[in-house]
């Protein structure tokens, strides 16, 4: 793979990027997963683009209000450093000419990004790029067809050749039908000629392990919106079936696909297993970007063999400054503590650690154990936004000893994952698609605690790397059986080897950044991608 000049052009198209926290076009771990590609292609000379949306609004910035609940505000963003590229298409959406500029963003070392914005003047829609995954059904179409439609014409206009069009998630869905549709017409192909030209070309990522979490769509509204962009009704049935599924669409679009760790592959195959004419789904495990995610105190330690446990604590002291500053809490440096910051959603079960306070009080009462809490809800989700209040309860209950920190961010998210002594992660298995928030503490020597999910089963080595919570096996009471796990091993092995054996503990951090600097890095995963997904397109 040294000669790149012999490599596929890969367009990857997703609906946020996760570059810097100022960079606010994304909402959580698929936008982190995204920007980590692009700066993985950069680092190592890929020949590889990223296409996506310039939200003006971002995402949200949520906050807690004085009744402990919630609440989310939308500024308007600018972004100077931001390349101006001169292009500019039209999508046609609920029958209106919209006009999408095209802007291209290189400042954070990254693979050149382009992106769509409808923030114009001229436009009657201006709004359809204001908040990412914002409004409703109609909304989300339109985004979509900004994304997938706007996305390959812009392409077109800036005059990039493309190999390999990589569809991070179903949001990009309707760049496989405009491809198909130019065909057709260019060429004069028929629908199912187009089609199977289409997929040899198009990479599918799925991550979503709950069928319910993946996005359908009505036919009559697709129509309505402009989304069946010149084929047929009964060629989009064909493609995503009735009511219109994104992610059937996706594997039907796709030469190849893949879930984004081993396990997930098992449960993705299950869950698609009755969509005819799919792709093959394979496990390709996400990674992260080192150098954005890596403490260089802590990456030069490690290639030194030298002491971790000194900018480990450093890195500490620097969250609990930051806790201090944003919360006026004073957390002690030499307690153990946990982290837990997470997209508030009931199956991640943020407060299982909660759920036998006889155990677990004692332990924040008597300064024996530290909790950090972060995440953010989407802001129609009201129950997640319960998840969000119940955890800042519990930082009002127990004021010296649990912490939320408010406005999750790439910042908060850097922070915790550098400076806790221990990464919780407790869903309900198999429903974690991956987890990646758990390879950054891994590779900055902050010790996995986990229920065998995501990308856990790959790395864990019980006791010697991390810790793992129950077997994975299936329990009647798995909430109960979770719990009672967790409790054993926090009160039987991880308290006692912080507190008793410096020594031990140093050695597992070690153990910890070896398992994962390089197995769970984002070049590594780019280098998969390009050898087991788009190596053999051209």
């Amino acid at each position: 793979m040294s000669n790149r000049s012999k490599l596929p052009r890969v367009a990857y198209f997703c609906m946020e990027y996760g570059l810097h926290e100022d960079f606010k076009i994304y909402s959580g771990g698929l936008g982190i997963l995204a920007g980590d590609i692009l700066k993985a292609a950069y680092d190592r000379d890929y020949p590889m683009i990223g296409v996506g949306i310039l939200w003006s609004q971002g995402y949200t910035n949520q906050f807690i209000g004085e009744n402990g609940r919630p609440y989310d505000c939308y500024p308007d963003n600018s972004y100077g450093f931001l390349e101006d590229t001169g292009v500019a298409v039209k999508v046609r959406i609920r029958g209106r000419q919209v006009t999408c500029k095209v802007w291209k963003c290189t400042q954070f070392r990254n693979a050149p990004l382009y992106l769509l914005d409808t923030n114009l003047p001229e436009n009657e829609d201006r709004l359809i790029t204001g908040q990412l995954y914002g409004w409703f059904s109609e909304e989300r179409i339109a985004q979509e067809m900004v994304l997938g439609i706007g996305g390959v014409r812009a392409l077109q206009a800036l005059g990039i050749a493309v190999d390999v069009y990589h569809f991070n998630d179903s949001h990009p869905v309707l760049a496989g039908t405009e491809l198909i549709r130019s065909k057709m017409d260019e060429e004069g192909l028929d629908f199912e000629a187009a089609w199977r030209q289409t997929r040899e070309r198009i990479i599918f990522t799925t991550h979503t392990p709950v069928v319910a979490g993946n996005e359908i769509h009505e036919h009559e509204l697709l129509q309505y919106m402009g989304a069946y962009n010149g084929l047929t009704f009964g060629q989009m049935l064909k493609l995503g079936g009735e009511p219109f599924s994104m992610t059937a669409a996706g594997l039907r679009l796709a030469r190849k696909a893949n879930a984004v760790a081993e396990l997930h592959a098992l449960t993705a195959r299950e869950m698609w297993q009755e969509v005819t004419g799919a792709a093959a789904i394979i496990a390709v495990t996400n990674g992260v970007h080192n150098g954005t995610w890596q403490d260089p105190r802590i990456a030069a330690a490690f290639e030194q063999q030298g002491d971790l446990w000194a900018p480990h604590q450093a890195a500490k002291r620097e969250l609990l400054a930051e806790i201090r500053k944003r919360n006026g809490v004073d957390l002690d440096e030499n307690t153990l503590t946990i982290g837990f910051a997470r997209r508030a959603a009931p199956y991640k079960r943020s407060d299982l650690i909660f759920k036998r306070p006889e155990l677990i009080v004692p332990l924040l009462k008597y300064g024996k154990l530290q909790l950090i809490f972060s995440g953010k809800a989407h802001p129609n989700d009201a129950v997640g936004k319960g998840i969000v209040a119940n955890l800042y309860e519990m930082s009002r209950l127990y004021p010296e000893s649990v912490v939320f920190l408010q406005n999750y961010d790439m910042q908060i998210g850097r922070l915790l994952t550098r400076g806790c002594d221990v990464w919780l992660n407790n869903p309900r298995r198999p429903m974690e698609a991956s987890g990646t928030s758990g390879m950054k503490a891994a590779m900055n020597g902050v010790l996995n605690f986990s229920v065998l999910d995501g990308w856990w089963p790959e790395g864990c080595r019980h006791g010697i790397n991390g810790w793992q919570i129950g077997d994975g096996s299936a329990a009647s009471d798995q909430e109960a059986a979770d719990a009672e796990s967790l409790y054993r091993v926090l009160l039987e092995e991880i308290l006692p080897t912080y507190n008793t054996d410096q020594s031990r503990w140093t050695e597992m951090m070690r153990a910890s950044i070896a398992m994962s600097h390089w197995q769970f890095s984002a070049a590594r995963l780019v280098q998969d991608y390009y050898s087991l997904l788009y190596q053999d397109i051209i």
